[in-house]
């Protein structure tokens, strides 16, 4: 079982990625799905989450507006559309899922117990 993060990368402030994270296996299509942060000497924070079905989401205040969580059950794949980003959005993004099916869509990192290995999106100011 394994996640795999990418899209990162160095941005100027106001510019968009998007991130995409590649599940090793179908059942994650059954799985809430989210995405963390962590900057530099900070905690591991909840960015934004997705229901299994695609049709739950929830965003940090921080990124509402701004990123749009998305996923493909098809190709087992969750993405993190950014867009006008900010200095402050710099940090390693990690893609996690949770273990079982369905469920509440968290914001707790202890809620998820599957994650990828983080991708780092440094934005320019």
């Amino acid at each position: 079982v394994q996640l795999q993060a990418s899209g990162g990368g160095l941005v100027q402030a106001g510019g968009s990625l998007r991130l995409s994270c590649a599940a090793s296996k179908r059942t994650f299509s059954t799985r809430n799905m989210a995405w963390f942060r962590q900057a530099p000497a900070k905690e591991r924070e909840f960015v934004t989450g997705i229901g299994w079905k695609g049709g739950r989401t929830n965003y940090a205040d921080s990124v509402k507006g701004r990123f749009t969580i998305s996923r493909d059950n098809a190709r087992n794949m969750l993405y993190l559309r950014m867009n006008s980003l900010k200095p402050e959005d710099t940090a390693v993004y990690f893609c996690a899922a949770t273990h079982a099916p369905g469920g509440s869509l968290g914001t707790g990192a202890d809620e998820y117990q599957y994650w990828g290995q983080g991708t780092l999106v440094t934005v320019s100011s």
